[in-house]
């Protein structure tokens, strides 16, 4: 779920640089209207420019609710027990072996010894 969130991430943040560069600044209107186009004046229709800033608009919206997501589910994988290798006391415990640290009577130690031979 998270990577199908995050994928959608990705093409809606790619949308919206591809409609704001696509979109004319105000200034280029007031331009237009000392010798360009007739069809923009400064006071005259907007064109396309209220279709593309509404669509512009719900991206914004739909990149915000992906991000929320997003952070949702990083908070969600940060309080999951940690992977990996787990600690040598924690592995001696859940065999049922004594570890070293155990710091147990030392009198029962199975381990042969070598004399030392004189001669």
């Amino acid at each position: 779920m998270q990577v199908a969130i995050l994928m959608i991430h990705v093409v809606i943040a790619i949308a919206l640089v591809v409609l704001i560069l696509l979109q004319q600044g105000k200034g280029a209107e007031a331009g237009a209207a000392f010798g360009g186009g007739a069809s923009q004046t400064v006071f005259g229709s907007k064109g396309s420019g209220s279709f593309l800033a509404k669509f512009t608009a719900f991206l914004a919206a739909a990149f915000f609710a992906t991000s929320l997501a997003l952070a949702w589910f990083a908070t969600q994988a940060s309080q999951a027990p940690e992977a990996g290798i787990p600690d040598s006391r924690l592995i001696e415990q859940q065999q049922g072996i004594p570890s070293l640290d155990d710091g147990g009577d030392g009198g029962d130690n199975a381990a042969p010894v070598l004399e030392e031979s004189s001669g």
